[in-house]
C-alpha cells in the first residue's frame, strides 16, 4: 500500500524540480545580474529607499491581486509574521541598503561585498547544524576568489558608509534566507507577495522619515529602469529565488551572488560600451568553476 501511494508523488515531483530548478537558477543569474545596471539608471531620478519601497509595493500588490482572483487563501497570522520578518531582512535591509550604497560605492566594491553573502549563508546555516559539504565549501571559496579577481582591474573607490551598508545587506539577506527555511511561510507565490508587501512598508517608512521625496519630473530612462525592477527583478526573479531556496541547498541557492558580477560586467559592455580587461576574463572563468563545483556537490548530495 505504501508503494502504491508514494510512487505517483515521486514520479511527478522529481521531473518538476528537474525542469523548474535550472530555469529558476538561470533567471537569478541573468536577471539579478542585470538589476545592478537597472538600479544605477533608476537612481538618476529616484531616491534609494523610496525606489526600493515602491518597487516592491507595486510588485506585491499586483501579485497578491492576481492570487486572490485565482482564489488563493490569505496567509495565516503566523505566516504574515514570518513573512514580515523575512521581508524586512531580505528586501528592507538587503535590497534597500544596496540601493543606498550604489549612490556612493563603485560597482566593483558592490559586487565583492554582495558576493560575500553565500559565505554569510554558510555560517548561519552551520549555526543551525547544517554545515556545507567539503565540495560546497571549495565552490564557495573559489567563487569568492573569482569575484575578487574580477574586480582587481577596477577603480574600487568607495565610502566607508557605503561599503559597510553592503556588508550589512549581504549578512541580512543571508540570515533571512536561512531563517525562513525553517519557518511556517506562506505557500508558493503568496510567500513572494507577502514578503514584498511587508518589506515595502519598512522601506517606505525609512524613505519618507529620512526626508526622501519622489521626483516631480523623473527621466524616462530612470522610470523604465524602475519598471524593469518591478517586473523582472521583483515579480520574476524574487519568485524564482524563493522557489530555489525551498528546493535546493543554500550553497546552490546563493550561488547567484557569484554569477551576477560577471553578468553585470557583460551588460555594461553591451549597453554602456565598457571595456573588458584580462582580470575580467580570468575572474569570470574562476567564478564559473566555483558554480560548477557547487552544482556538482548538490547533485552528489541528491544521489
Amino acid at each position: 500500500m505504501t508503494d502504491s501511494t508514494t510512487s505517483p508523488i515521486a514520479t511527478t515531483e522529481a521531473p518538476r524540480d528537474t525542469l523548474w530548478l535550472p530555469l529558476c537558477m538561470l533567471a537569478l543569474y541573468i536577471i539579478w545580474g542585470s538589476t545592478y545596471l537597472a538600479i544605477r539608471i533608476a537612481l538618476e531620478s529616484y531616491p534609494p529607499f523610496l525606489l526600493a519601497g515602491f518597487r516592491f509595493a507595486c510588485a506585491g500588490v499586483l501579485l497578491l491581486s492576481a492570487l486572490r482572483l485565482r482564489g488563493v487563501a490569505m496567509p495565516t497570522a503566523r505566516q504574515w509574521r514570518n513573512a514580515a520578518f523575512t521581508g524586512v531582512l531580505l528586501l528592507g535591509f538587503g535590497n534597500g541598503l544596496v540601493c543606498y550604497a550604489e549612490e556612493s560605492v563603485s560597482s566593483g566594491i558592490s559586487a565583492v561585498a554582495v558576493a560575500s553573502m553565500p559565505l554569510f549563508a554558510a555560517l548561519f546555516t552551520g549555526l543551525y547544524g547544517e554545515w556545507p559539504s567539503r565540495r560546497e565549501t571549495w565552490g564557495l571559496m573559489i567563487g569568492f576568489v573569482g569575484v575578487i579577481v574580477l574586480n582587481l582591474g577596477s577603480s574600487l573607490s568607495a565610502s566607508h558608509v557605503g561599503a559597510m551598508a553592503l556588508l550589512v545587506a549581504a549578512a541580512a539577506w543571508a540570515f533571512g534566507s536561512v531563517w525562513s527555511r525553517r519557518q511556517d511561510m506562506p505557500a508558493g507565490p503568496m510567500n513572494t507577495a507577502a514578503q514584498m508587501l511587508c518589506g515595502s512598508v519598512a522601506l517606505l517608512i525609512v524613505g519618507f522619515t529620512g526626508g526622501e521625496r519622489l521626483p516631480a519630473h523623473p527621466s524616462l530612462h530612470a522610470t523604465l529602469g524602475a519598471a524593469y525592477l518591478v517586473v523582472f527583478g521583483s515579480l520574476i526573479a524574487f519568485s524564482a529565488y524563493l522557489y530555489v531556496l525551498k528546493h535546493a541547498r543554500p550553497a546552490l541557492a546563493t550561488s547567484y551572488a557569484y554569477v551576477n558580477p560577471p553578468v553585470a560586467v557583460l551588460f555594461g559592455v553591451m549597453l554602456l560600451g565598457e571595456k573588458v580587461g584580462p582580470f575580467d576574463l580570468v575572474g569570470m572563468a574562476i567564478i564559473l568553476v566555483g558554480v560548477v563545483a557547487i552544482t556538482l556537490a548538490k547533485q552528489r548530495q541528491t544521489r
